[in-house]
């Protein structure tokens, strides 16, 4: 068995896809075992590929644009989509059933600031007919400093992906009451990185073939065994809240269709970033992206 090295610069049910390459089997189908990493505070998930020090790691097409935007080639390719769609949610403190984006003005509101998290919501709320900007808001990092804030009384909103929303609900802290990808639409949000050289190499196209099967598991395996497969990675969540965070991405669309990053939605996340003013101009898809190994 060949073992690869996989970080993730976010840890969530999000990446489902990912995770179940390891907890679902994938890998040892296909010779290889896989090693999850978590990004350091202050780190780089693509950083630590284009170092060598990881194989594998989930970013976004983003991430390559800030090299790029200083005249550099991009140091690493983006391979396989994660995610169509983004995977945050808006929860508050009481149950809404009429919950409009028009009820963050004048509350305080939780949420993910800087990076793609931020330009993802300021674009769907921008969508949504408001500006963030209007928004009174409290700074957070997201994971589990945002749960302790708002579990201390911060915020009357909450803005995380799942399943930290769903854990929320289940110890009865919070509802969901918004997905800002169905305000966004379908978009390159988080795809697969690796070294452009590695990308030519068996082991790349073997952990391809990997990824794609568990991709298509988690689409439309029933959550709870998804949830189940995976609950080790997530020792401070309830079974049931991941498998409604992954019921509710089923539902949404975001592991539909194949593993190949879309330049419809490439584009789609450059709309996003010029929204924000967070990109100089508009890379080309084939400087960023290329088709998944020996798919």
């Amino acid at each position: 068995m060949t073992k690869l090295n996989i970080m993730a610069s976010r840890h969530s049910a999000f990446y489902s896809p990912m995770i179940c390459t390891i907890a679902g089997g994938f890998l040892e189908k296909e010779g290889l075992t896989g090693e999850y990493h978590i990004v350091e505070e202050g780190g780089s998930s693509g950083g630590a590929v284009a170092e060598g020090r990881m194989d594998v790691a989930q970013a976004a097409v983003s991430a390559s644009w800030g090299p790029m935007d200083s005249g550099l080639r991009a140091p690493f390719a983006h391979f396989a989509q994660i995610n169509r769609y983004d995977g945050f949610f808006i929860a508050g403190r009481e149950a809404d059933s009429a919950f409009s984006w028009d009820n963050l003005l004048g509350s305080r509101f939780l949420y993910v600031h800087g990076g793609q998290p931020e330009a993802m919501l300021r674009y769907g709320a921008h969508k949504m007919g408001i500006d963030l900007s209007a928004v009174d808001d409290i700074d957070s990092p997201g994971g589990n400093e945002m749960m302790g804030q708002w579990r201390n009384g911060q915020g009357d909103y909450f803005h995380e992906q799942g399943s930290f929303p769903q854990q929320l609900e289940y110890d009865g802290q919070g509802h969901i009451l918004a997905s800002v990808g169905e305000a966004v639409g379908p978009v390159a949000f988080s795809s697969l990185v690796g070294r452009w050289d590695w990308l030519e190499t068996d082991e790349a196209k073997r952990f391809a073939t990997a990824f794609k099967a568990s991709r298509e598991w988690v689409n439309t395996a029933d959550p709870g065994e998804i949830a189940k497969a995976e609950a080790s990675f997530f020792p401070d969540m309830a079974e049931s809240a991941i498998a409604s965070a992954v019921s509710a991405y089923q539902n949404l669309g975001t592991w539909s269709g194949g593993i190949a990053i879309e330049k419809d939605l490439y584009e789609s996340a450059l709309d996003v970033f010029e929204h924000s003013e967070m990109v100089g101009s508009r890379h080309s898809y084939n400087d960023v992206v290329v088709a998944p190994p020996g798919i």
